[in-house]
């Protein structure tokens, strides 16, 4: 399951809106590269394939690619304010720097 904040559901919200976007679900995506660290993508995506995830959090359609589903289980989204600006950040129990950051 992912799922996503009321504050960063209404940042999508907006994004979807600015970019003419509004029906279109947003894709999310995670690498693993090759220090083990996690990058995550996101987008809005008018493909559909057959062997996506879809979840439905705060409103929003959320489709994950087959290759991203394990990393991704229990993902939180949110928009937060980092040092006076305000980001979408994921907050991911798989990700290898937060289990690093718990263990400090």
């Amino acid at each position: 399951m992912i799922t996503v904040t009321p504050e960063a559901a209404e940042q999508i919200r907006q994004s979807a809106q600015q970019g003419n976007m509004e029906d279109l679900p947003l894709r999310i995506a995670v690498t693993r590269m090759e220090d083990g660290s996690f990058h995550y993508a996101m987008g809005f995506d008018d493909n559909r394939h057959e062997n996506d995830a879809r979840y439905q959090s705060e409103g929003i359609e959320i489709v994950v690619a087959p290759h991203s589903q394990d990393n991704l289980e229990g993902t939180v989204i949110d928009y937060v304010d980092i040092d006076g600006k305000m980001e979408v950040i994921f907050i991911n129990p798989n990700d290898p720097a937060r289990q690093t950051q718990e263990n400090t």
